[in-house]
């Protein structure tokens, strides 16, 4: 996975991120956005522009926020709450809109 969103998202999501991605890879959930790891080219557009700097390339995620890099892949290859299947690789998060719920981790955050 190319990019890492991490906590500093969650009860933020700005969204700057999704409208600065060039392949639409980033999916709003009900608290954070998350990166499809499949879909991201590795392009970068969207680090810059995050107001709270939660946006890493997953090699250098910070040691304390590690377990976002597979929350993230969580969000896309495992059944979450409320829905019937994993979400997958749909081709874009225009195509789904917001998703409207998160990964267990993301739920029980305590937030910021």
């Amino acid at each position: 996975m190319p990019y890492v969103i991490m906590s500093d998202c969650i009860d933020i999501t700005d969204q700057s991120c999704v409208e600065e991605c060039p392949v639409d890879c980033i999916y709003v959930g009900e608290r954070k956005l998350y990166i499809n790891g499949k879909e991201c080219i590795d392009c970068g557009a969207c680090e810059p522009v995050c107001p709270v700097e939660a946006i890493s390339q997953d090699r250098r995620v910070p040691e304390e926020q590690q377990e976002f890099i597979e929350d993230n892949k969580t969000f896309f290859t495992e059944t979450l709450p409320g829905r019937d299947e994993p979400i997958g690789t749909p081709g874009g998060s225009r195509l789904t809109g917001d998703i409207g719920v998160d990964t267990p981790l993301v739920a029980k955050h305590s937030g910021n």
